[in-house]
């Protein structure tokens, strides 16, 4: 004992066992073995937004097109809370979303997180402290689990915010716990049925209104006359959702009702949205203020469908290099892509998995035939999930064309899901998740086979992982269909005049082929130009937006079918002369 105590004091012993432990060190950082220190990341955990706070605290929210965002700021003050709508994120947004954010995201992230900033920033230099900033505002948006950067969103807002000086800020998602009771732990934000029927009304018809706008726009005689109507119209629209009241039970039949009547209160307000026509003369008289924009149909203009990455493809500005304004100055009609359509994938893609996981919660292995107990518990399992989400479907899509009806059914129908899964499968596996999955291929076979577009145009974020991998299906959608005209446009903070450039080499092939289809037309009805305008004079009638004009087989843009509707007219009123 006493000799190794003198060996450990040997200043020579002491030398040799700190070469050993430098050596050993070097060897261990050579082979990948070095011990460091483990710091797991731990989500923070930030202060509520409670019920108590509602009157005092202010939602934001952004990242849609100002029409939806618009009316969703009605439904949510109609619900009782203080909301703002965050202005369109422009290109300062963006760099300061890079300043402050992680490196290597994409453009959405930077642009949204960036926006928030600014706003706040704002609010700082208008007086108000930090501290109340924090105390009087929340932040509202979407969450996700990925699979790309989207499911990051929540943690790039929080280091923002955090290297901004906004310590503390609260963000809320969509898909926090609590669901539909979160009223029952005093959440600030109910997420309820009166809350998601607000929304959903307030998207559907943002939707509807924004491409009735779209389809209008390009044909009006006064330049400028779209956009005052639908200042108006999306003004007038605020006031109704703000104050529509959920609808509630009366007090003497809730008494009567006892323990039943949360249930019958919720089937109440359920069948009340089926049933109730509360936005139904709203929008009539939306239909109205449109209806009054005189239009010249006879313009021939090429047809761009827009498709891409969720945001990308919705955003109105900076963000896509105001791609839709530039479409228009360049001469063409743009579809916009709705979000019901994106709402109505998330439902098919849940029904399409629950087929393919049908049995598997019972087991790896099915049960034997003769277990038929088991087998008929799977089979019902199975078919009342897929029940529930193709009601919700029905539903869905019936409360979306009623108010295509109300607006004069100018706006798209929805597209059929399952009519995309079909023809967009052989070229990109419907099950593959990440960003808009198989739509982005589908869609360009769609529109461009079913005779709805001259043009598709995908926007997407640069560097986007998900429509990466569509971009390189779309090659052999392109080989395959030979008549296809589609361009993918990567979009950031810099490089719009490349973008632009490039949109416009794809918008002069689809403006030819435009315009051939419109001498076709003329050529095949045996009219000219000057005949057109006559009859059009004669009929005022067909200046007005409203006015229904038949889609011809075969035939893809509005002037080319106003010529193909003008003779079969023609055709049926001297048939009635005579």
């Amino acid at each position: 004992m006493a000799a190794n105590l003198v060996q450990i004091n040997d200043p020579i012993e002491q030398l040799i066992q700190q070469r050993v432990a430098e050596e050993r060190a070097r060897l261990e950082r050579e082979a990948g073995l070095e011990k460091q220190d483990v710091h797991h990341f731990k989500q923070s955990v930030e202060r509520a937004f409670t019920k108590s706070e509602r009157a005092h605290t202010t939602l934001l929210f952004g990242g849609l097109t100002w029409k939806h965002e618009k009316l969703v700021h009605g439904a949510l003050e109609g619900l009782g809370y203080l909301a703002e709508a965050l202005p369109a994120p422009d290109v300062h947004a963006f760099q300061i979303g890079k300043e402050f954010g992680n490196n290597g995201q994409c453009n959405p992230t930077y642009f949204t997180v960036g926006n928030l900033v600014q706003f706040l920033q704002a609010l700082e230099e208008q007086g108000l402290t930090r501290q109340e900033i924090i105390e009087r505002y929340v932040f509202f948006t979407a969450g996700a689990c990925g699979p790309c950067r989207f499911g990051m969103y929540e943690a790039e807002y929080r280091l923002a915010l955090r290297n901004a000086g906004f310590d503390g800020f609260r963000v809320l998602l969509f898909q926090q716990s609590g669901g539909l009771s979160q009223s029952d732990a005093e959440a600030g934000l109910e997420m309820n049925l009166d809350f998601f029927l607000g929304i959903l009304n307030a998207l559907n018809c943002g939707d509807i209104l924004n491409e009735v706008a779209y389809q209008i726009r390009p044909f009006e005689v006064t330049a400028g006359q779209t956009d005052t109507a639908l200042e108006g119209i999306m003004d007038y629209m605020h006031e109704v959702f703000r104050k529509k009241q959920p609808w509630q039970m009366g007090d003497n039949l809730g008494r009567f009702l006892g323990g039943f009547k949360d249930t019958a209160e919720y089937v109440g307000k359920f069948v009340n949205q089926v049933s109730g026509d509360d936005y139904i003369g709203a929008l009539n008289r939306c239909r109205d203020l449109f209806d009054e924009i005189e239009v010249d149909r006879l313009r021939v203009k090429p047809i761009v469908k827009i498709t891409g990455e969720f945001w990308a493809q919705t955003t109105e500005g900076d963000g896509n290099f105001n791609m839709f304004r530039f479409l228009e100055r360049e001469g063409a009609q743009v579809v916009v892509e709705p979000i019901g359509t994106w709402i109505m994938y998330m439902i098919h893609q849940l029904v399409q998995k629950y087929k393919d996981l049908k049995g598997l919660d019972e087991g790896a292995v099915p049960p034997p035939l003769w277990r038929l107990d088991k087998r008929a518990k799977i089979e019902w399992s199975f078919r009342n999930k897929v029940a529930k989400l193709k009601l919700a479907e029905a539903i869905f899509k019936r409360e979306y064309h009623r108010i295509i009806g109300a607006l004069g059914g100018l706006a798209h129908h929805l597209v059929d899901q399952y009519e995309l899964q079909r023809i967009g499968h052989p070229f990109y596996n419907s099950r593959s998740g990440g960003g808009e999955g198989h739509l982005e291929v589908a869609k360009n076979i769609y529109y461009s086979n079913k005779d709805l577009a001259h043009m598709v145009l995908s926007l997407k974020p640069f560097g986007c992982m998900p429509s990466t991998q569509s971009d390189g299906a779309q090659a052999a959608v392109v080989s395959h269909y030979k008549d296809i005209i589609y361009i993918p446009i990567e979009t950031s903070g810099e490089g719009e005049i490349n973008a632009h450039s490039r949109v416009q080499m794809a918008l002069g092939e689809a403006k030819n082929k435009a315009k051939r289809e419109f001498q076709e037309a003329l050529e095949h009805t045996g009219l000219t130009l000057d005949e057109c305008q006559a009859w059009v004079e004669a009929h005022p009638e067909t200046r007005r937006p409203m006015y229904t004009v038949p889609h011809a087989k075969g035939v893809v843009g509005s002037a080319a079918n106003f010529v193909m509707h003008i003779a079969e007219r023609k055709k049926r009123e001297q048939t009635a002369v005579n």
